[in-house]
């Protein structure tokens, strides 16, 4: 079974290409115009074990709002769609992310119920040029089009750069895990439902 998938998404404020392979080997070609969010999905591929390509243009003349929140969208839709009915995967999933003196903690759940829970805060409001507070946009758009439940909660930090890299570095180790294929369920789909 190939677990990939390409999505394209173009509007009048962004065009944003994005390939995922969820058995790959952490690479990475990402170039979204945004240093700070390239760094931070580039950590999303290499410690989620996830082959990860983005391509996107967006209208950075006016902020990186639009575009950091349409790759959420197409990357959340990407890893959906190379799910599929999720027959056989683990589903639930956690991680404690240290990272020097920040402690993020990850917990998710590959429901179809998409819902996010948020509790990060940054003592400044940007990152170099990064603003802090589209950390947040970006899980949001993520979760909702991946379908996937996700609390995400620092539990102590100081540096704005560990608390908003430990988010990403926790989500990354929890997907990991989330998307691994237990033996033990033998292809079937993890609900007692009968579907995700």
């Amino acid at each position: 079974m190939t677990r990939q998938a390409t999505i394209s998404r173009q509007t009048k404020e962004t065009t944003i290409k994005v390939a995922v392979n969820l058995d790959g080997t952490g690479a990475a070609n990402i170039d979204s115009g945004i240093g700070f969010l390239d760094h931070m999905l580039d950590q999303v591929a290499r410690h989620g074990m996830i082959d990860l390509t983005i391509a996107a243009k967006g209208d950075l003349h006016i902020d990186m709002h639009h575009t950091t929140e349409d790759i959420g969208i197409a990357l959340g839709q990407a890893v959906r769609q190379a799910l599929g009915d999720m027959a056989g995967i683990t589903r639930y999933a956690h991680c404690y992310l240290p990272m020097d003196e920040t402690l993020t903690r990850v917990a998710l759940d590959f429901s179809g119920r998409p819902f996010l829970v948020f509790k990060t805060s940054f003592s400044a409001p940007k990152i170099g040029a990064f603003d802090t507070e589209l950390v947040r946009e970006f899980f949001q758009a993520f979760a909702i089009n991946a379908g996937l439940t996700l609390h995400v909660e620092t539990l102590y930090g100081l540096n704005n750069h560990h608390i908003a890299e430990s988010c990403f570095k926790g989500l990354a180790r929890a997907l990991r895990q989330a998307i691994t294929i237990d033996s033990a369920q033998a292809g079937r789909i993890p609900s007692t439902k009968g579907s995700l």
